[in-house]
C-alpha cells in the first residue's frame, strides 16, 4: 500500500495528470488554495515518490520511429535476469522493460526507424546477449491510446495536512 494523500493531494494529482504544464497558480485556483501550498504539495508528493518526474511526451512518429514492438524474452536462467536487464538498457532503442509473470521473464517496447532498422537490432544486439535464450515478438500497427494510471479509488487519509513553516524548511532540503 503506498503513503496515505488527503483530498488535495488527489485533486492536485488529477489536475497534474491531465495537463503537466498547469501552472501551480492555475492549479492553486482550482483547489482554492495558495501557490505556495500547491508549491509544498508537490514537493511532498515528488519527496514520497507518490510524483516520479515530469518529462516532454515525444510523438515517436514524427521523429521517425515507424516501428513499435513488444517482444516477450524467455531466459536460459532466471538468474541471468539483472545482467540481461544492464545488457537491455544499453539499447536506446529499448523504452521499456518489464519482469513479468506467465510464458515470458521479461517484456520490452522497442521503438526501430523500420522493420528492416528493427532486424538489424535483433540481428545486431538483442541476440549478443547472452542471457536470452529466445524472443517472441508483436508488432504494433497503431497505437490507439496510452495514458497515466487512473487517480480514482485512492485511500484518502482522514484528517488533511497541515503545513507549517518547519515542514517547508523541511521540503526545501
Amino acid at each position: 500500500m503506498g503513503p496515505k494523500l488527503d483530498k488535495l493531494d488527489v485533486k492536485i494529482l488529477k489536475l497534474i495528470s491531465d495537463n503537466a504544464r498547469m501552472p501551480f497558480l492555475e492549479v492553486a485556483r482550482e483547489c482554492n488554495v495558495s501557490g505556495a501550498a500547491i508549491h509544498q504539495r508537490i514537493q511532498k508528493l515528488q519527496k514520497i515518490g507518490v510524483i516520479k518526474g515530469s518529462e516532454f511526451v515525444l510523438d515517436p512518429l514524427k521523429i521517425g520511429y515507424n516501428t513499435c514492438a513488444y517482444m516477450g524474452i524467455f531466459l536460459r536462467d532466471a538468474n541471468d535476469f539483472q545482467e540481461v536487464v544492464d545488457e537491455l538498457y544499453k539499447i536506446p532503442d529499448v523504452v521499456e522493460c518489464h519482469y513479468t509473470t506467465g510464458e515470458y521473464a521479461m517484456f520490452i517496447k522497442i521503438y526501430a526507424k523500420s522493420n528492416r532498422d528493427f532486424l538489424r537490432l535483433i540481428h545486431e544486439k538483442l541476440q549478443a546477449i547472452k542471457g536470452i535464450s529466445s524472443t517472441e515478438t508483436i508488432i504494433s500497427l497503431n497505437e490507439a491510446f496510452k495514458r497515466q494510471a487512473p487517480i480514482v479509488d485512492i485511500e484518502v487519509a482522514d484528517d488533511e495536512y497541515e503545513y507549517d513553516d518547519d515542514m517547508e524548511d523541511d521540503l526545501m532540503e
